[in-house]
């Protein structure tokens, strides 16, 4: 019963926010989403790059409109009420610390610690990628987020041709609540799965979809959860 009213509470609570000021680090395909996506709910998008002159990240800021800037990865973060680490897995303690003070922000994390081994990927942590960020940035809200779907599925949800959902893990019900208000934004579907330990699992779960999908033997799928009536 206390499980059932505390799932109930965290999509009833889901309210509509003000906008924020969201620091998205890294200019990639899961950093181009997002910010993309995120812009378009009204939010003030701030890319952090190494190199925010680049053509590339330029054309980015071009094309997410809405008064979109780039700066580099630590400028990002200053007036930000939200950090996206859209960043190479292996890397999330080095970069999360190299940004400085993120006291009362809230970090998604969509990364995945993958490590080849042999012909495959594996979990190249002992925890996840989610417990590190929160190691490194204590007094930070840090949720795990959008690391089970293709970015291309991020942008065109509709051509899964059913709800595709985004499981959230994390410790703090405010910052997942504030998370979940933006993936639904998006056209998807927020999963509350729990606190941050969970995180490991749903880390698992890609590592699972990407050896599958770029496996030459094996059968390609994707994961859409389905909340129970």
């Amino acid at each position: 019963m206390k499980v059932f009213f505390a799932t109930a509470l965290f999509f009833v609570f889901v309210g509509v926010s003000s906008a924020d000021t969201i620091a998205v680090i890294g200019t990639g395909d899961v950093g181009h989403a997002l910010g993309v996506s995120f812009a378009k709910q009204g939010h003030t998008i701030v890319y952090g790059s190494r190199n925010p002159d680049r053509g590339s990240v330029q054309d980015l800021v071009e094309e997410t409109g809405h008064g979109a800037t780039a700066t580099t990865q630590a400028e990002a973060v200053v007036g930000a009420d939200i950090v996206v680490l859209a960043v190479p897995g292996m890397l999330v303690e080095e970069i999360t610390l190299s940004l400085g003070d993120l006291s009362g922000k809230i970090i998604i994390d969509p990364t995945n610690p993958l490590q080849r081994s042999f012909l495959t990927l594996r979990h190249g942590v002992d925890t996840s990628n989610a417990e590190i960020i929160q190691a490194a940035a204590p007094d930070a809200d840090v949720v795990k987020a959008f690391n089970t779907l293709n970015w291309k599925t991020m942008l065109e949800p509709d051509e899964s041709g059913g709800p595709v959902s985004v499981p959230l893990a994390g410790d703090s019900g405010s910052a997942k609540r504030k998370v979940a208000k933006l993936v639904e934004g998006m056209g998807l579907d927020p999963i509350d799965v729990g606190g941050i330990e969970n995180a490991h699992w749903i880390e698992g779960m890609l590592i699972l979809w990407i050896n599958n999908r770029y496996g030459s033997t094996r059968d390609s799928f994707d994961f859409y959860l389905r909340r129970t009536p």
